[in-house]
């Protein structure tokens, strides 16, 4: 694991969200959201709702130095978490990746806001941004190509023996200038 020169775990603050580095302590709050089994039914890993698979994933996140608690600000509850990992500097490239959110923040433009903060800090570091997406996750590869996400190539992966079916796609600035965020992004 490759570690940047730059902060890939800063404080983002939005409008209805924060997003912080992950701790330990936040393992039973982050569990509470992926206990849902409806959050991991498009996803590779279906079973993550499951405290023995989600305990290597929450292991995985911090140990990545890069994981964030997604932070109602209304409420001050935990309602996700993503993070920033897989830094490749002689492509001046960064992936974003691991994100999830409980159900009752679906289509309410929360996802976007945590892309648009994530993408605003990164930017300012690398010229791409990767996501790898389940071949058959409809839902984020929709999102990410809303972000103006460009497929570069389909694939498999092996997940500690387990292969699945991969997408991976490619944001610039540039590109993401013309997606959904253009305008939060062009403020900068």
């Amino acid at each position: 694991m490759t570690l940047p020169p730059f902060d890939i775990q800063p404080v983002l603050i939005g409008a209805r969200v924060m997003l912080r580095p992950l701790l330990a302590t936040d393992y039973d709050g982050l569990y509470a959201v992926a206990s849902d089994p409806e959050i991991w039914a498009m996803h590779p890993f279906r079973d993550r709702y499951k405290r023995e698979v989600f305990d290597g994933f929450f292991a995985d996140a911090i140990a990545s130095q890069g994981a964030f608690a997604i932070v109602d600000r209304a409420t001050d509850a935990i309602i996700g978490s993503t993070r920033f990992a897989n830094y490749d500097p002689t492509m001046a490239e960064i992936e974003i990746g691991w994100t999830f959110f409980a159900t009752a923040y679906w289509r309410t433009g929360i996802n976007r806001e945590v892309k648009a903060l994530m993408l605003r800090h990164i930017f300012q570091f690398v010229r791409i941004v990767v996501f790898q997406v389940g071949a058959n996750n409809f839902r984020s590869r929709t999102a990410v190509e809303r972000l103006g996400g460009k497929l570069v190539r389909e694939h498999k992966r092996d997940h500690g023996g387990q292969v699945h079916d991969y997408t991976s796609y490619h944001l610039t600035r540039e590109d993401a200038l013309s997606g959904a965020l253009a305008t939060f992004l062009e403020a900068k």
